[in-house]
């Protein structure tokens, strides 16, 4: 099966209130164990906000360390599950569950090449 990567594009700002946060992370521990169930999982992580990251780019024979996100923008990757599935629909239909328990944008991107079971 070929392993796809469903990325959560998560808004700038402060977290939700806690009772929005929390129904959204107890659909996220129910989307996980059905996804275990199916025998679809293979990874899954939350991080931190954008504003956290650190950027290295090769410049002039060395490499520049900038703070902050890659890219300017409203949205950055909040999380991601890696999954196995047979094909794209398959994928999507766990990045459309996905999206539901999250309520964010999700996007569903296969990884080159085959994967190994």
């Amino acid at each position: 099966m070929k392993q796809y990567l469903l990325t959560v594009y998560q808004p700038d700002g402060g977290t939700p209130p806690p009772e929005v946060l929390a129904k959204v992370m107890a659909d996220l521990d129910v989307l996980h164990e059905e996804i275990k169930a199916a025998g679809a999982w293979v990874f899954a992580g939350g991080l931190h906000p954008a504003d956290t990251a650190t950027v290295l780019r090769p410049r002039n024979g060395d490499v520049l360390i900038t703070d902050g996100p890659y890219a300017e923008g409203k949205e950055h990757m909040g999380g991601f599950l890696i999954i196995k599935a047979p094909d794209l629909d398959a994928a999507l239909a766990w990045g459309r569950k996905a999206s539901l328990a999250t309520t964010l944008p999700i996007e569903v991107r296969p990884f080159q090449g085959e994967a190994e079971d």
